[in-house]
C-alpha cells in the first residue's frame, strides 16, 4: 500500500469503527462525498475492496478488517507519541483511554472522578462493554488499561489485583428464602435465576460456582445488563447472581437482600490491566498506581445516599 496517507488511514479508522459513511464524515467535520473520495483512493493503492454494500449497510471486507486494525495500531501509536513528548515538556493533562466490564461501571466512575480532581487538565476516555468486548478492545490496543474481574488468557497481559470482587445471591425483600439465617445450596434448584448475557464475566462466574454447589436452577431467563436483572429480581421474576457493587445502594434501602447461602459471598478481585508488550506513558501509569494504592480505601466508604 503505497502512498497511503495518514489522513485517508484516519478516515476508514471512522468508517470501519461506525460501519458508517455519513457518520465518519460527521465525527471528521467533513462530506460524505470527500469520506467516500477517500476510502476510494486507499482502495485504489490496497489493489482490493475494503468496505462492501448490502442494502443500505457498510460490512468491512477481509482486507477492511485489516486495514482497519493497522489503522487504529497507528492511529494509537501517533497518540502515544504526542503524549510521551507532552510528558517530556512537563505539559500537564493528556488523554486516558480506559475500559471497563460493564459490573464495575457501579464503581469505576466514582474513581475516575477522584483521580480527575488529583490531576486537573485529563481527558478520560470511559468505554463500559461486557468482558468479550473489552478483551477485543485490549487485544487491538483500542485502551489504555482495562477494569475487570478476569484478566485475558488469549494474549499475555500484565494484571494486578486493587480490590476485592464480592458476588452475591439477590432476592426481593418478600421471597420465602430471605426469612432463612443459612440456606443451603440445594435449596436454590426450584428457583428461577436471572441470568446474564453470553460473554459476561458474571455469567461466566456464576456458572463455574454452580457447578462446584451442585446449583441446577428449574428455569433461567437470560437479559442484558445488571440494571434489568436488578429490576427484575425487584419486581419477583426470579433470583440473581450478581456483584455485590451493583445492588449496594438497593439493598441499603431495602429493595433486595442478599440471601446467605453457603459458600457465598464469592470473593474475586478485580484487576488492572494492560498487554504485556505496552509500555505505559507516565498518565496510564500514573492512573494504575493510584488505583493500586487508593481505590481499596475509596470502595470500602459506604454507598452515598442522596434523600
Amino acid at each position: 500500500m503505497k502512498h497511503v496517507t495518514l489522513r485517508q488511514l484516519k478516515v476508514f479508522e471512522s468508517v470501519a469503527r461506525h460501519l458508517s459513511f455519513s457518520r465518519a464524515a460527521e465525527e471528521l467535520h467533513l462530506t460524505q462525498p470527500a469520506v467516500s473520495m477517500q476510502v476510494k483512493q486507499i482502495e485504489e493503492s490496497a489493489g482490493l475492496p475494503l468496505t462492501e454494500m448490502v442494502g443500505k449497510k457498510v460490512y468491512l471486507t477481509d482486507a477492511g478488517k485489516e486495514v482497519a486494525r493497522h489503522a487504529r495500531l497507528i492511529a494509537q501509536q501517533l497518540r502515544e507519541a504526542e503524549e510521551a513528548l507532552a510528558a517530556i515538556k512537563g505539559v500537564r493533562g493528556g488523554h486516558l483511554s480506559i475500559g471497563v466490564v460493564s459490573t464495575s461501571k457501579y464503581f469505576a466512575p466514582r474513581l475516575l472522578a477522584e483521580f480527575r480532581r488529583r490531576q486537573p487538565g485529563v481527558e478520560i476516555d470511559l468505554r463500559v462493554f461486557n468482558r468479550q468486548t473489552i478483551v477485543r478492545q485490549l487485544a487491538d490496543n483500542e485502551i489504555d488499561l482495562a477494569i475487570m474481574g478476569q484478566p485475558p488468557q488469549e494474549f499475555a497481559t500484565v494484571a494486578e489485583a486493587f480490590a476485592d470482587h464480592p458476588l452475591v445471591i439477590i432476592a426481593p425483600p418478600d421471597h420465602p428464602l430471605a426469612l432463612h439465617q443459612q440456606i443451603a445450596p440445594h435449596l436454590l434448584n426450584d428457583e428461577t435465576f436471572l441470568i446474564r448475557e453470553p460473554g459476561a464475566g458474571t455469567r461466566a462466574t456464576m456458572e463455574r460456582y454452580f457447578a462446584d454447589a451442585g446449583i441446577a436452577p428449574r428455569q433461567s431467563i437470560e437479559m442484558l445488563g445488571n440494571e434489568t436483572i436488578k429490576q427484575a429480581v425487584m419486581a419477583g421474576l426470579g433470583l440473581a447472581f450478581i456483584s455485590a457493587h451493583t445492588v449496594s445502594l438497593e439493598c441499603e434501602v431495602a429493595r433486595l437482600v442478599k440471601l446467605p447461602v453457603t459458600g457465598t459471598p464469592i470473593v474475586r478481585r478485580w484487576f488492572v490491566v494492560h498487554r504485556a508488550e505496552k509500555e505505559l506513558l507516565p498518565l496510564a501509569a500514573t492512573f494504575r498506581n493510584f488505583l493500586l494504592t487508593e481505590a481499596p480505601k475509596l470502595l470500602a466508604e459506604p454507598p452515598v445516599i442522596k434523600r
